[in-house]
């Protein structure tokens, strides 16, 4: 077989491997080792798995994932999530859904500082979901509007998919950081604009909540500050310069803490459990990172990038119609492939592909995570539909699942916006100078 036909042939046992319900991890990096070995032999193929983790290890620019995961574990268990919702909630008073966009607009605010989907979810699920339930939401549409706004996180920045597709695509964080900023908050207002549209449904309205004092608002705004403190180090700090990804991490990790302790809301022991939780992630993720690896490396030896590449260029294809290709190959991953796997498996294939046509690697990096957040709320998987069930059991799967998708739908009016406006996601980096 020739190298080309081997790398068809290991997307393919990748494929039937994880319908099998074999380990991602394992799978990839398993299928990645056997292909790397029947095109270079065995030698070079045990060498490459070898190095692989150690420069992952290795990689600087790596460590602002477990910070990053530190920070929002932290916060969370300091109780600054409930403040954000209250506040939120306070915010959309006297609107119908108000719950509801509440919640859209405290995942927003939650994921600027924590960078998870998984996490935000979590979150949220202890909080709003019990709260909507209490005043007469459908328990379904409450699990599904947490479960699609958890997909915030991986959007606004930080962002931990961004940190990785900054590896994979070679490109600078900060600059992506900066380039997912405004699409997150479109994101963002369309999810509300789902839930009024739902809200004023004639048949089946959302309750409506009554409106609150001007006092009583500013009294659930006065904790945001510490939101915002964290935002401002984790982001703005990164975007104006004063540190890098890694070390913007590290200093909003430490105020996080200090915040925590300070207004003892978190405890030592608490902190130590959100220890727990952070090393416990992170080695999840990069187990899953260090297979993604192995296999990108195979696929790029077999030489399918660059005939995929060069197959786009000789058959004089339109960039929309390309694009569309590849959306439907997300989407179609995304049923049965979590976020980060997906996106260190398709980055070395599609990216030269994408580039040929003279789109800008930083959009695309963008247009990948929001493609990510379709496949977080679709069935089979649908991590975070599967992480607020495991909260609520007695919400089955299908009715989440049902309820998520009109805030797809907005999804992909975002892909649309993006695909005829590549400036949604250019245009801050480069006020920026990034």
């Amino acid at each position: 077989m020739t190298p080309l036909a081997i790398g068809v042939a290991g997307i393919v046992a990748l494929l039937g491997a994880v319908l099998a319900r074999v380990p991602v991890g394992v799978a990839l990096a398993g299928i990645g080792f056997l292909g790397y070995a029947a095109i270079d032999g065995w030698a070079r193929a045990a060498a490459m798995i070898g190095a692989v983790p150690f420069e992952l290890a290795n990689a600087y620019s790596l460590s602002v994932v477990p910070l990053f995961l530190l920070m929002g574990t932290v916060a969370a268990r300091a109780g600054l999530s409930r403040e954000l919702f209250d506040a939120m909630n306070a915010m959309f008073s006297g609107f119908r859904g108000a719950l509801a966009s509440a919640t859209v607009g405290a995942c927003a605010a939650f994921g600027a500082i924590c960078g998870s989907s998984i996490a935000t979810a979590a979150t949220f699920s202890r909080i709003a979901v019990p709260e909507m339930r209490r005043h007469g939401y459908d328990a379904g549409f409450a699990a599904g509007c947490v479960a699609a706004a958890g997909t915030l996180g991986i959007l606004i920045p930080p962002s931990v998919i961004l940190a990785f597709y900054a590896i994979a695509a070679e490109q600078p964080l900060a600059r992506l950081f900066a380039a997912a900023l405004v699409p997150g908050l479109v994101l963002a207002a369309l999810y509300v604009g789902v839930v009024v549209l739902i809200a004023n449904n004639r048949r089946h309205p959302l309750p409506e909540s009554p409106a609150l004092s001007v006092a009583a608002r500013v009294a659930a705004g006065r904790g945001l500050w510490k939101m915002g403190l964290l935002f401002l180090l984790a982001v703005v700090g990164i975007y104006v310069g004063w540190f890098s990804p890694t070390e913007g991490a590290a200093v909003s990790a430490l105020a996080a803490i200090v915040i925590g302790l300070a207004s003892r809301t978190l405890d030592w022991r608490g902190l130590f459990a959100a220890f727990g939780e952070t090393v416990q992630a992170t080695a999840v993720l990069f187990f899953v990172v260090v297979g993604a690896f192995v296999f990108s490396r195979f696929i790029a030896l077999s030489g399918l990038p660059g005939a995929l590449a060069s197959l786009a260029d000789r058959t004089s294809l339109a960039p929309a119609a390309v694009l569309l290709a590849i959306a439907l190959v997300y989407l179609v991953l995304g049923t049965f492939l979590e976020e980060v796997s997906t996106l260190l498996v398709t980055v070395p294939v599609l990216l030269p592909v994408v580039t040929a046509l003279g789109y800008d690697p930083v959009w695309f990096g963008v247009f990948v995570t929001v493609m990510a957040t379709v496949g977080l709320v679709s069935p089979p998987l649908g991590l975070t539909v599967f992480v607020i069930q495991a909260h609520h059991p007695t919400i089955g799967a299908g009715r989440i699942y049902r309820a998520t998708l009109p805030f797809v739908a907005a999804d992909l009016v975002l892909v649309v916006l993006l695909v005829a406006a590549p400036a949604l996601a250019l245009w801050l980096p480069a006020q920026l100078g990034l």
